[in-house]
């Protein structure tokens, strides 16, 4: 299981935002980069130590300033700011997609796990938490079966998606200049349009850039129950672009 995954994104997220000259001259004091950042002052204070140690920020007289220039080796990898069980969820939206997954194909979660580099109880507690919206079914001694879906359950979780990203995107609309939000949108924005301009060889990876799109701006009214609900309406709607 992977750990420090709040603390590596925190990490690179300090180190983008130097290599980018948002932080120059004197870093803002800890209160303030624990606020940016929606982390706890333990993992700033984690970051800023680690910071120091590679001369990627300067500490003197108990004030801080940017290092040497953050370079692309100083970040920790994809695999190692994303949780298990996000890894495992990305993983299987990915293969349902580019496998073209038909109704009644079979699913093994030896199968899965080998493939994803992961434990069979983390494909298990993922696909039994997909399995409640009724589109798998466990088959004693079989494995899994992918069931399919309706027009009328495509229609009802558009109703909910409306429902819900309309609220969201207003609050994000009233978001201060400064909120990080903003940054995010910034890069996503330059990812679709990079996109864009290879989209006829590059069409399976948009799914992957408007999943990002859309949980970005249900940021800005984080609410459990929607982040958990969320990867069957991706899934369901990118199932459809295929």
């Amino acid at each position: 299981m992977r750990t420090d995954t709040v603390y590596k994104k925190a990490f690179n997220r300090v180190a983008s935002m130097l290599h980018d000259g948002q932080l120059t001259g004197e870093l803002p004091s800890e209160n303030e980069l624990r606020r940016r950042m929606g982390v706890s002052r333990t993992t700033v204070r984690k970051v800023l130590r680690e910071l120091a140690r590679r001369d990627l920020i300067a500490e003197r007289g108990g004030v801080r300033t940017a290092g040497r220039a953050v370079e692309d080796n100083d970040y920790y990898p994809d695999a190692e700011t994303t949780s298990r069980a996000k890894h495992v969820e990305q993983q299987f939206m990915e293969w349902m997609l580019r496998g073209d997954t038909r109704p009644g194909t079979s699913i093994n979660e030896l199968e899965l796990a080998r493939q994803f580099g992961v434990a069979t109880n983390g494909i298990r507690e993922f696909l039994i938490r997909f399995s409640r919206f009724g589109l798998l079914e466990k088959r004693p001694n079989t494995g899994w079966l992918f069931k399919g879906f309706t027009e009328d359950f495509a229609l009802e979780l558009f109703e909910i998606r409306v429902m819900f990203e309309l609220r969201s995107a207003h609050l994000f609309s009233q978001q201060a200049d400064t909120s990080p939000l903003w940054e995010k949108l910034a890069v996503l924005k330059i990812a679709h349009t990079e996109l864009l301009k290879r989209i006829e060889s590059r069409f399976h990876d948009f799914s992957g850039l408007d999943n990002r799109f859309h949980r970005l701006i249900n940021e800005a009214s984080p609410n459990r129950f929607i982040d958990d609900f969320y990867d069957i309406i991706s899934f369901i709607f990118h199932y459809h672009y295929q």
